[in-house]
């Protein structure tokens, strides 16, 4: 033991060349660690030092701005162990026992995972979910946030409301934390701790054994490679992304009023770009041509004449919808203020973008909604893909080739061999496989399929059908378009305007997941009307 220390002290100190000795025993974890591939007899520990920095929420769509850390620091996330030639020790929780429920770990909290945790039976099943965020966000009100229309506690909900087993259960958990690897053989995933300093070791990691693994960890924004795009856009995905937008637009809008600003500058400050011009861009543009119009007209009286809103679309916007609805927001927006402009972002500069035709764009501030995509997380697992690179499943949201693995929501999409498209990126996707998957854990739990590699004889019974029950956006100004066909080429119930909106407003009202959210949405839908948006900034 005293050996084994000397030597690891050695290691951290110099990199040493006793990284051959254990290469045989890194490389039986590649599936997992997958960073780790190029690891061989002739390399030595030192690699691991010098393995690229990436993000704790690129694994997880959701949040680009956060601190960066390293995925295998040094060789001192090796815990002590009796021999040199040990494999790597992590804390967490072991394989359940004979006579323990079956343990089942969510990666993720977003739509589809939270509706699976929230109709799951915890008198079958413990329960632990792992993510880098606390809370499910109500994605369709996020970008009422952006401006104040709504607080942002208002479309946050506690995973632990949601499934208080992980709060008052005795063997179940939330764990706030990455999923850095899965190993599939042993049926354990490896994790990494969100953490400011305040942990004995930096990154901590542990390990969960599993009796089954949901996988939804959601996709991240697409931004195709553009440069520039993550250094100045901002996404509109999280909580937190929409609590940086309001804050850089309040800012915008105060340091224009500063004397000496010349006007060239006050220009550029109060430009709002979005790129994307589906529902997120749509919905965004809508809510700031309603602040602009009533808010900054009144409050910023100084500067209300400079301020201006662009949306730039590659296509058309709203490409899902029917003809006339898209035409209707077309000539909405146009009305409201809102430029539209056709053309495809070559780079993004601090200050502007360049368009492909060489046309440059300033810009104060500017939002990126273009889609999502396969997180580097999913890209990393060693798990069959479906087209597009997300997690390959068969019809009824396993993943063939692992035992014990289903994947559902943003990340996972049907694989060729079963005839059936990859679903959209959608909140009522991901919720309908929740569900769907809920109710089948239930009804194999109930036949003691539960436990790990028993549910091979078991019927899953009737594959997941997913039946679109159609599509809504807000265009502002107490307007919405409402598109009830179940597909593009189908017909079926199209409207736009008020009727729309007040339809837009209590479908999502009654979606909201708590009455306590519903209550505050409602009261903050209230207040806005009366006393018009807050434009305090704070932070």
């Amino acid at each position: 033991m005293a050996l084994a220390r000397v030597a690891r002290s050695g290691l951290r100190r110099s990199g040493g060349a006793i990284g051959s000795c254990i290469s045989e025993r890194v490389s039986d974890h590649k599936s997992f660690l997958p960073s780790l591939e190029k690891f061989d007899a002739q390399s030595n520990l030192m690699y691991l030092s010098t393995i690229k920095r990436v993000n704790h929420m690129n694994f997880w769509i959701r949040e680009i701005r956060t601190t960066p850390h390293y995925q295998f620091r040094s060789a001192e996330w090796l815990v002590e162990s009796e021999s040199e030639y040990d494999e790597p020790r992590y804390p967490g929780l072991e394989a359940t026992k004979p006579g323990e429920k079956p343990r089942v770990v969510v990666l993720g909290t977003g739509w589809a995972a939270c509706r699976f945790l929230k109709g799951l039976n915890t008198k079958i099943y413990d329960a632990v979910c792992i993510s880098p965020r606390n809370h499910m966000v109500f994605t369709p009100l996020l970008a009422s946030t952006c401006v104040g229309t709504l607080e942002f506690r208002s479309v946050a909900e506690p995973v632990t409301q949601i499934q208080s087993a992980l709060a008052t259960s005795p063997n179940s958990y939330f764990y706030l934390a990455s999923c850095i690897g899965v190993d599939t053989e042993k049926h354990e995933v490896y994790c990494e701790t969100i953490s400011n300093g305040g942990l004995p070791n930096e990154p901590y990691q542990f390990k969960v054994a599993y009796d089954k693994l949901i996988i939804a960890a959601g996709a991240e924004p697409l931004t195709f490679g553009i440069n520039g795009v993550k250094e100045n856009a901002y996404f509109l995905r999280e909580v937190s992304h929409a609590q940086e937008i309001r804050k850089k637009l309040l800012l915008n809008l105060m340091l224009s009023e500063n004397p000496g600003i010349s006007e060239e500058e006050k220009k550029r400050l109060l430009h709002c770009v979005i790129i994307g011009g589906g529902p997120t861009g749509v919905e965004f543009s809508g809510e700031l041509s309603d602040f602009i119009m009533r808010d900054v007209q009144e409050r910023f009286s100084h500067v209300k004449d400079y301020i201006k809103v662009t949306l730039i679309e590659a296509n058309e916007i709203l490409s899902s919808f029917d003809v006339g609805l898209r035409q209707y927001a077309t000539n909405h927006l146009t009305k409201s203020g809102v430029h539209l402009m056709r053309g495809v972002v070559r780079e993004v500069h601090p200050k502007k973008i360049v368009l492909s035709d060489g046309t440059d764009v300033p810009y104060g501030l500017l939002v990126w909604s273009t889609g999502v995509g396969p997180s580097q997380f999913v890209k990393s697992l060693n798990l069959p893909k479906s087209p597009g690179g997300r997690i390959g499943v068969d019809e009824c949201l396993r993943v063939p080739s692992v035992e014990d693995v289903f994947a559902l929501g943003d990340c996972a999409g049907f694989l060729e061999q079963t005839g059936k498209p990859v679903l959209p990126a959608l909140a009522q996707v991901a919720e309908r496989q929740g569900k769907y998957l809920v109710e089948l854990f239930n009804r194999i739990g109930k036949q003691d399929g539960g436990k790990a590699f028993s549910a091979k004889e078991i019927s899953l019974g009737e594959p997941f059908v997913y039946r679109h029950l159609g599509s809504m956006a807000s265009v502002g100004r107490y307007k919405a378009l409402v598109d009830l066909r179940q597909s593009k080429d189908t017909k079926g119930i199209s409207l736009a305007g008020f009727v729309s909106w007040l339809i837009w407003r209590s479908a999502y009202l009654t979606r909201v997941v708590s009455w306590r959210n519903r209550f505050y949405v409602a009261v903050n839908w209230a207040t806005t009307l009366v006393f018009g948006r807050d434009n305090s900034r704070i932070g």
